[in-house]
């Protein structure tokens, strides 16, 4: 039997387990910086599977490790999952769904978390047949700013290895459970929050002479913000600049001394991002003066460009066509969303793919949603896949 062919068969054994896992997981979510409880469900399955383990790294992070015994090598590969949950009130009507109120696993990171933890066990139980360490990176706070990748890495995450490559893989809708997507280069967007705050001296409405009109500044911001798209970007670099938060907080006949603003920046070169960073708060200062105000912009640190590295990529795709066939390895596109891998990617070659997870029998709703749900099926490959690597990356 191919060693293809015992993974398969060792993911078919422990399926019902990993179902088990991502169930608990689902019903139980924990917001981004809060997840505790997930971190300590980790723990404890690895303290049964006799698996060495930090936790703790970059907030609640768990970093667990697995050397290859069939020969010695200082080879060494990671991979990645998320584990916190959106917090949004989950509407599915199944018997494992949320128990914590208005928090849901919306984006699939407990399917994520789940197999990992199914690869773990099976990369351990078959750890004579490789030789080198796979890091297994349990991520806290990937859905909110700094971000677990940031801070597991501020947290000196690798102190004692230099992984080759990290793996990261994503629920995706739009594929049905079964299949795996690829792509490479940069493949998804920065992020960055901007926030602006317009001042000035507002009052009556029937009265403009008297005041200023902080509304018509932050619309002319807004305006402005879509100018700097159209004119100012390299027409070659995607980008897309969206403001989803508009308050003025006055009345029919009242001005606000105070407008806020907050939207995303999204590009998908970092040199362009910067110098947009730089253009932004000009461009708002300056809009803002020509009508009798000043304003604040304020733009947090963000998300760096995830990038799949072809060579990396391309393994990992190989691999997966041995296992589950090439006419259910697909390619998905190039999109303007973010992810923290990016941070990883930037100091690490990376592979992000994405796993089915769409069903014939399950209705469910888009990432973010809440009726997100996935084709439990989609754990076979999910788990599978990443079990598979270190036998067949790490072999010789």
């Amino acid at each position: 039997m191919s060693f293809t062919h015992k993974i398969k068969s060792a993911t078919d054994d422990i399926y019902n387990e990993v179902v088990r896992h991502y169930r608990y997981l689902h019903q139980h979510p924990e917001l981004s910086y809060n997840e505790k409880n997930t971190s300590e469900y980790i723990a404890h399955f690895l303290d049964g599977e006799g698996i060495s383990y930090k936790d703790k790294i970059g907030g609640y992070g768990v970093l667990a490790t697995v050397r290859g015994e069939a020969f010695e090598s200082d080879r060494v590969i990671a991979l990645c999952a998320d584990m916190d949950a959106l917090p949004i009130e989950e509407e599915n009507d199944v018997p494992y769904r949320s128990t914590n109120k208005k928090v849901m696993h919306a984006c699939g990171h407990d399917a994520q978390a789940a197999s990992l933890m199914g690869a773990v066990k099976l990369i351990n139980q078959y750890k004579k047949d490789f030789g080198g360490t796979v890091l297994f990176i349990f991520q806290p706070a990937e859905e909110q700013s700094p971000s677990g990748a940031y801070q597991m890495l501020q947290d000196d995450v690798f102190r004692d290895y230099n992984p080759e490559f990290i793996v990261k893989q994503h629920a995706y809708v739009d594929l049905p459970a079964g299949k795996v997507a690829f792509q490479t280069g940069t493949i998804m967007a920065s992020a960055d929050e901007i926030h602006i705050k317009v001042k000035g001296q507002g009052g009556h409405g029937a009265l403009p002479h008297e005041l200023n009109d902080t509304v018509l500044a932050a619309s002319n911001i807004v305006v402005a913000m879509q100018q700097i798209v159209s004119r100012r970007r390299n027409p070659f670099n995607p980008m897309v600049l969206s403001f989803g938060k508009f308050i003025a907080d006055g009345a029919t006949n009242v001005i606000p001394h105070e407008v806020t603003l907050a939207g995303s920046l999204r590009c998908m070169d970092e040199e362009e991002r910067n110098r947009m960073l730089q253009i932004i708060p000009q461009i708002a200062t300056s809009t803002a003066a020509a009508n009798g105000c000043i304003c604040d912009v304020t733009i947090p640190a963000g998300y760096p460009c995830t990038i799949s590295n072809r060579e990396i990529t391309e393994q990992i795709r190989a691999i997966a066509i041995n296992l589950i066939g090439d006419n259910n390895v697909a390619e998905f596109p190039k999109r303007m969303t973010a992810d923290d891998f990016g941070f990883f990617t930037e100091q690490y070659r990376g592979c992000y793919y994405r796993f089915g997870v769409a069903g014939s029998g399950i209705v469910s709703g888009k990432l973010h949603s809440s009726t997100f749900l996935i084709d439990e099926e989609s754990l076979h490959v999910s788990t599978g896949l990443l079990a598979l690597l270190p036998f067949e990356i790490l072999k010789t």
